[in-house]
């Protein structure tokens, strides 16, 4: 999986946001807003490539949660992603 190129995450009053930096990208129907820690696994994975793997690694090494759940949880991160359309396969 890659980031699409032109998405960029920005904080909008307090909230982390995902936004297009191209008029071709904007579809307001799927702006999507990331919590603290989705924030810090796009910034982890910004520029390159990744699988479910990789985001459930990156948070068990920075929170105290047991692999199976961080691989559970990065399955369905990776599925919004995709489905908003700010990621590819």
């Amino acid at each position: 999986m890659q980031i699409i190129e032109g998405f960029k995450l920005r904080t909008v009053l307090d909230e982390n946001v995902v936004v297009p930096e191209s008029v071709g990208l904007v579809n307001f129907n799927k702006m999507i807003s990331l919590n603290s820690t989705a924030a810090f696994l796009w910034k982890s994975v910004e520029g390159r490539e990744f699988d479910v793997q990789t985001l459930a690694d990156l948070l068990v090494g920075e929170y105290e949660v047991d692999p199976q759940t961080a691989l559970r949880d990065s399955e369905a991160l990776a599925k919004k992603w995709i489905e908003a359309g700010i990621v590819k396969e």
